[in-house]
């Protein structure tokens, strides 16, 4: 007998958790269905060598939203955050920069490289922080339409251009950052290279195809403005146990108001009779009906393999296709027997014992030739490098007296111009492992063993077209409105009765569960099956 669900998930990705929770909460008979043989999509923690919880795509909580934290009751379901010791950023010969918590000193550092730019970094802060209350109120909107001439679609517009009525000139600083690159924007504010690209470090290291030079990339500084870090639900920083904490945490939520999710269940097709989503049919050949379908996984994935095109007009498909994916961003994780020495770190003179958090970037210029190197289709040879060891203040991710490295960096093409990454793997791990060792000389004898992902990896592992972990780029093509692509940014698709809840979707990628939750509201709203 086939099993009928009020709503069936297509993907356990974190979104698509949050989405079937919220659901469920509202009395939803929901399923997930996840291919890979554990859930959480992107948010994971894996077992990639005995006695490892190796966060193998996304790898710090920095944006997942209080107010999801809360509704779904996640510290109750293990959910626990960790505050790491301060970020440090390398620039090389001796010289580099230790984000503080305390504004005073991290004015004084500042003021090493520029008295001006210490002087304006507080500026800075309350100008973003201010723009950011702006996005993040944004962030749970449901998208207008502006081409949609229904009546209903003009009343929903009309909504949002209310809602935000009192914008003033802040319309033009959003005009800004959606226009300026990461650089432009910064030159604005600071004087010294050194600050320029620390701040704008992230619009070239960040997931994106892009660079701090390029137009459009200024939008990335936003991202660190966008949550409330001082509420009940507490900071950003290293999850207990790694990323698929988060991802545990959310099932156990849902599953407590009756939420399924089942593993090593490929979805090999969306069921639809007359022209409306009815189910699904499993890879095994299994039929699971459902009133609702929702999709978790990337558009391309769900329109270019999930859904036959001849329920779709060629012109969706064609908008579908350009969605800009190519990412540049790879992984390396490094398995310790005991923890490189940063030559650049003084534990006494920073006040704390290990740099957990540490940056390799040096200048603009740096930033920018990496990204040179990937536009032609070559491996950068000084690529940005993101080092996390969150073992160092999280022993559960590493086996006693071990430790963990998680390497996230640019830029290294999706496609190379020769060969394949076949062969250029072991190629990018040489490289990384160069780049660290100028500043942590010994690391190469700390590694007891090494996981490369490029970004050919990530996309076979984690169904991310392109490799990019975003789904698509945040560009002001490809963001609110325009996200996933026209006519479908309000989570619904062309197919009645199917829906998108992931990183595709409006606000994007990023673990930080809006797709999921704005979503399960706009099924909540629709009829209910």
């Amino acid at each position: 007998m086939t099993k009928r669900y009020d709503a069936v998930i297509i993907g356990a990705g974190h979104n698509g958790l949050v989405c079937g929770a919220y659901l469920a909460r509202k009395g939803f008979r929901v399923c997930l269905l996840e291919r890979r043989e554990l859930a959480g999509g992107a948010a994971v923690s894996e077992a990639v060598w005995p006695g490892y919880r190796v966060s193998t795509a996304s790898y710090t909580m920095a944006l997942l939203q209080p107010r999801i934290i809360e509704e779904l009751e996640l510290a109750k379901y293990g959910y626990e955050i960790i505050v790491p010791p301060p970020m440090l950023h390398l620039y090389g010969e001796g010289r580099s920069l230790l984000f503080r918590a305390d504004g005073e000193r991290l004015r004084a550092d500042i003021a090493r490289f520029s008295q001006a730019d210490a002087d304006a970094y507080g500026k800075y802060r309350a100008h973003m922080t201010k723009l950011g209350k702006v996005v993040s109120e944004m962030l749970w909107e449901t998208p207008p339409d502006p081409a949609d001439h229904a009546l209903a679609a003009r009343s929903k517009l009309l909504g949002f251009a209310w809602r935000f009525r009192d914008l003033g000139e802040q319309f033009y600083d959003l005009y800004d950052v959606l226009t300026l690159s990461a650089r432009d924007f910064l030159a604005r504010w600071f004087e010294s290279d050194e600050m320029i690209t620390a701040l704008g470090f992230y619009a070239s290291c960040g997931g994106a195809a892009t660079s701090i030079c390029s137009p459009g990339s200024a939008y990335v500084l936003l991202r660190g403005f966008i949550r409330d870090h001082a509420t009940s639900a507490g900071p950003a920083g290293f999850v207990r146990g790694g990323m698929g904490s988060i991802s545990d945490a959310i099932a156990a939520s849902g599953r407590a108001h009756g939420m399924e999710v089942r593993c090593d269940a490929p979805v090999a097709e969306v069921l639809i009779e007359g022209e409306r989503a009815t189910g699904v049919r499993l890879v095994s050949g299994e039929r699971i009906e459902a009133g609702c379908v929702i999709s978790n996984v990337a558009t391309k994935v769900l329109f270019q393999q999930l859904v036959k095109a001849e329920h779709v007009a060629p012109e969706f498909l064609s908008r579908v296709a350009h969605i800009r994916d190519r990412s540049t961003a790879f992984k390396v994780h490094l398995a310790l027997r005991r923890l490189p020495v940063f030559t650049d770190f003084d534990p006494d003179a920073a006040g704390f014992a290990y740099p957990a958090q540490v940056r390799i970037g040096p200048s603009v210029e740096y930033l920018e030739r990496a990204w040179d190197a990937a536009k032609y289709g070559e491996i950068s040879p000084h690529p940005p490098l993101v080092v996390m060891t969150p073992s160092a203040v999280d022993p559960s991710v590493a086996p006693a007296g071990k430790h963990l490295i998680s390497i996230f960096g640019q830029h290294a093409p999706y496609a190379l111009r020769e060969g394949s990454w076949d062969t250029w793997r072991e190629r990018l791990y040489d490289i990384v492992l160069d780049t660290l060792a100028a500043h942590a000389p010994d690391i190469r004898d700390c590694i007891d063993d090494a996981q490369v992902l490029s970004p050919v990896d990530l996309e076979r592992i984690f169904a991310l077209p392109g490799g990019h972990v975003h789904h698509g780029e945040l560009s002001a093509d490809q963001i609110f409105f325009r996200r996933p692509v026209q006519g479908a940014a309000d989570y619904r698709t062309p197919v009645r009765g199917l829906y998108q809840c992931g990183a595709s979707v409006h606000p994007g990628g990023g673990v930080t569960g809006v797709p999921g939750h704005n979503a399960a509201q706009v099924v909540m709203r629709g009829e209910r099956h």
